[in-house]
């Protein structure tokens, strides 16, 4: 087989069209971008840096902070899966049913907790128990950020344990 013979085998039809070409270089920078020469003291040029027709590098405008380098070099977080905005959303309906749960349990035992503590020390306990699951969802959320998506599941089912409005599951709505 010649080599022509191979090389067709990698060729279309009006391959030799310059408008599929794909372009050799960066396109140029707008005529409205700053330039090197125009930055202030403490500014370093960073970017991509092309350059336009009179030889000037085209930069982006950020303040020289040593040690920024790995703050650069981050790539965004990747999205949420399917399976794990389920589990976000089946774990938040848990949390919104625990907070009407110590919602419900915490005023059956209002009356009870009369003759126990005075009435400013129920509520201020009441109110940090009602707000003790959206707490722990919304810090859990946003410290685990960075992390994997199991440690958030952990720490999530962890709240879900602990936080299990104890008033509501021993007495109901009814009571004893």
């Amino acid at each position: 087989m010649s080599r022509d013979r191979e090389e067709d085998a990698f060729r279309w039809e009006g391959d030799g069209d310059p408008t599929l070409d794909a372009p050799t270089s960066e396109p140029a920078a707008p005529a409205d971008s700053p330039r090197v020469a125009d930055l202030p003291a403490g500014f370093t040029a960073v970017g991509r840096g092309s350059e336009d027709a009179a030889g000037t590098a085209a930069i982006d405008r950020e303040p020289a902070v040593e040690g920024d380098v790995a703050a650069r070099d981050e790539t965004p977080a990747a999205p949420l899966g399917n399976a794990m905005l389920i589990a976000l959303g089946v774990l938040g309906g848990v949390y919104a049913l625990w907070v009407i749960g110590w919602i419900i349990g915490g005023l059956r035992l209002q009356g009870a907790a009369q003759y126990l503590v005075a009435d400013v020390m129920f509520q201020g306990s009441f109110w940090l128990a009602v707000l003790a699951a959206p707490i722990w969802f919304a810090t859990t959320f946003l410290l685990t950020r960075g992390s994997r998506a199991w440690v958030r599941l952990v720490w999530l089912i962890a709240g879900v344990v602990l936080l299990v409005p104890w008033p509501f599951v021993m007495m109901g709505t009814v009571g004893q």
